[in-house]
């Protein structure tokens, strides 16, 4: 029963470490999408995360005398966090098993809480089982980071405190979404005493946890998630945010990459705060929503639900966050390859911005450029521009949704291959641990040449990389099986059309 929630909220223990936190308006994007926006400020938790609520809440209702040996958690980030300040303020040991990919930031941060730290496994999910283990073997208290009904509960102190601070009609309140305990706990609360009011969950495009499991009726378990927003980067939903998220939440918004950037440069400007990835899902989901329902004059109110990102990933968000704003397309474009060309094509484009312009000479007769332009507010402008650069006579290829392309092309152009013969092209994910690079160089040995090779890191857990390698056709079966036994993830991009227009 939902109402069992709304008591265990209600009675949660989380104002002795937790702040209530501010519901804030967002004038500049009030004023642009033609609705009341607010951003619920979880940023500006002594951790700079809900997780607090939730690991505080879960410890506290412990016996004092089972809880007396310690704690233990699996986390790469917020969790850890909250259960290590926890576990400080009330006197006990905790103990945190943190993946081996996991940023020193992080790490440091956790230290500094007084947590002891054990890295072990290279993915959370290695993490949590190998704590559940030491939980059992060493006695102590394992605190789940979502699928618990006192961390759940914790987490829902988020939506008394909205219907305490906001007592006028709200249209939907937009939730992020990784294993499920905070839109679980924010659903059942508001439910309960708002029926009327949507919850509206948001996840990554590259990570739909919740989304495939409402569809499918029941948890799954993804092959795969993305990292860019490592704070929802969960494969299953939990069992109990699941059960409560069918009764109680409306619909499940996806969103990209480039969005999820947008919307952390729109916090930035209305707040001057920096949110991680996973903190600006909901305000990308709002976006989203608006544009879809063309609703006007409402009350949407978006959960900023943490800030805890890595400095040197601030250059990839701003990379990004025009494209994510439909205000710069990436285009590929075919001139002739003559004196003028590049100021006829200028001269083509009219008053319009070049925010980008690579080169490579490849023949006699044309040349092929990457270029990006700066858009109008007019959703359509990408394509009016694409069309007029095609009556001029210019070849163009959309290249804003190629991920390899946004990736690793736009700082490659520039370079061929003299004699690329059998050249395959595979993008990967490294972890970022100490000897992955080398390990994939000593797994493959000198059987075959590396013919390209161009590595990214976005301050996250893991390396972009992007390489070219020379197998003959009798070798791609043996070439097939290194990858596999490789163990990394892997996309074969050897007929992406921004490889044969610039590196092949």
């Amino acid at each position: 029963m939902m109402s069992d929630y709304v008591t265990r909220i209600q009675r949660a223990r989380v104002y002795d470490v937790a702040r209530e936190t501010p519901l804030e308006p967002a004038p500049l994007l009030c004023r642009r999408l033609d609705n009341e926006i607010l951003l619920k400020r979880e940023d500006l938790q002594p951790v700079f995360s809900f997780k607090l609520r939730g690991a505080y809440n879960k410890i506290a209702q412990l016996d004092p005398k089972l809880r007396a040996p310690g704690v233990i958690a699996a986390s790469a980030g917020n969790h850890a966090q909250g259960v290590a300040l926890a576990a400080r303020h009330l006197g006990i040991p905790a103990l945190i098993v943190m993946p081996k990919t996991t940023p020193r930031i992080k790490v440091e941060a956790v230290r500094n809480l007084g947590a002891r730290i054990i890295l072990h496994g290279s993915a959370f999910d290695e993490a949590r089982i190998y704590a559940e283990e030491q939980a059992e073997e060493r006695g102590l208290n394992f605190i789940h980071p979502y699928d618990d009904a006192d961390v759940i509960a914790g987490q829902g102190t988020v939506a008394e405190e909205i219907l305490r601070q906001h007592g006028e009609a709200i249209h939907a309140i937009f939730v992020p979404v990784g294993g499920g305990g905070l839109i679980a706990g924010i659903a059942a609360y508001v439910k309960a005493l708002r029926p009327e009011i949507r919850i509206i969950g948001v996840e990554p495009e590259d990570a739909p946890t919740l989304y495939r499991a409402l569809e499918a009726g029941e948890r799954v378990i993804l092959d795969q998630v993305g990292i860019f927003a490592d704070g929802v980067a969960v494969r299953q939903i939990g069992a109990e945010p699941f059960r409560v998220a069918r009764e109680c939440v409306d619909e499940v918004l996806l969103v990209s990459t480039d969005e999820i950037c947008a919307a952390i440069k729109d916090i930035y400007d209305d707040t001057r705060a920096i949110v991680e990835p996973a903190g600006a899902l909901a305000v990308a989901g709002i976006k989203r929503y608006v544009a879809r329902e063309g609703i006007a004059g409402t009350s949407l109110i978006a959960i900023n639900s943490g800030a805890n990102v890595n400095f040197d990933r601030l250059r990839h968000i701003a990379e990004r966050a025009e494209l994510g704003e439909q205000r710069e397309a990436l285009l590929a474009v075919t001139i002739p390859e003559r004196p003028g060309s590049f100021r006829g094509f200028c001269h083509a484009l009219g008053p319009r911005s070049v925010t980008e312009f690579n080169y490579r000479y490849s023949g006699q007769t044309d040349a092929h450029i990457f270029v990006g332009m700066e858009l109008r507010d007019d959703e359509a402008d990408k394509e009016v521009l694409i069309s007029h650069l095609r009556e001029k006579g210019y070849p163009v290829l959309d290249m804003s949704d190629n991920e390899m392309a946004k990736l690793h092309i736009r700082h490659m152009v520039g370079g061929r291959a003299n004699a690329n013969a059998d050249e395959s092209l595979y993008r990967f994910e490294f972890p970022e641990r100490p000897g992955a690079l080398l390990r994939f160089l000593t797994r493959m040995g000198d059987r075959w040449n590396i013919s390209l090779f161009h590595y990214r890191n976005h301050g996250a857990a893991y390396g972009r990389v992007l390489a070219g390698f020379q197998v003959p056709a009798a070798d791609q079966t043996d070439f097939k099986q290194f990858l596999d036994e490789l163990g990394y993830l892997y996309n074969r991009e050897s007929d992406n059309p921004a490889y044969h227009l610039f590196l092949e």
